[in-house]
């Protein structure tokens, strides 16, 4: 049983209470039905919220050496700037897409090749996304070494970013905020165990 502290209590409800964490029936990306959804997308919303967040990473963040965070898009963004913010931390952050006028740049923010930097995304689940991103991010010359996430899945990331050389740290896993939610009463026993039984059998 872990114990939450504080902080840790306060993310759980506040995420609960502003809908960025949902029980029911939900269809994912991958075709899946899920008796779960996480959208961290809504966290912009909710300012007091956001700024719990950021102040939640700040922690693992201060024990990791780094020279700037790089916010992957879209959903992480605004939490990287929010982090930026509160550990006055230099951000940057690589595109979806490579513009195609200007600048043509495929990262925005100022960085020097041979900087150390550490990836900031709200969700981990397979960590696909994750890999895209530290390519463009090593293409430019930059060194990730570290990636941080707001929630871990336990959907394989953690293993397959280990395997390739990355460490994966999370402010939080799916499995506490499910303990934490069963435990106050805040979710219904049925659909935390639902959940569960679904996260075993995708993992």
């Amino acid at each position: 049983m872990t114990e939450f502290t504080p902080s840790q209590k306060s993310l759980a409800d506040g995420l609960l209470s502003a809908d960025c964490i949902k029980f029911g029936e939900f269809t994912l990306k991958s075709g899946l039905t899920s008796p779960i959804y996480i959208d961290l997308r809504r966290i912009i919303t909710h300012p007091k919220l956001l700024a719990n967040i950021a102040q939640a990473y700040l922690p693992i963040l201060s024990i990791l050496e780094f020279s700037r965070i790089a916010g992957l898009p879209y959903a992480a963004i605004p939490i990287a700037t929010a982090i930026s913010l509160a550990g006055n931390y230099p951000m940057i952050y690589p595109r979806k897409e490579a513009k195609t006028y200007g600048t043509k740049a495929e990262i925005e923010g100022e960085y020097h090749a041979g900087e150390t930097v550490v990836v900031i995304d709200d969700l981990a689940t397979t960590g696909g996304s994750k890999f895209e991103a530290i390519e463009k991010l090593t293409g430019a010359g930059l060194v990730v070494k570290d990636v941080v996430v707001l929630i871990d899945r336990q959907s394989g990331a953690k293993e397959s970013l280990a395997q390739a050389g990355y460490s994966m740290h999370a402010v939080l896993t799916i499995s506490q905020l499910l303990e934490y939610w069963e435990r106050n009463g805040k979710v219904e026993k049925s659909k935390i165990e639902a959940t569960r039984k679904f996260l075993e059998q995708n993992k």
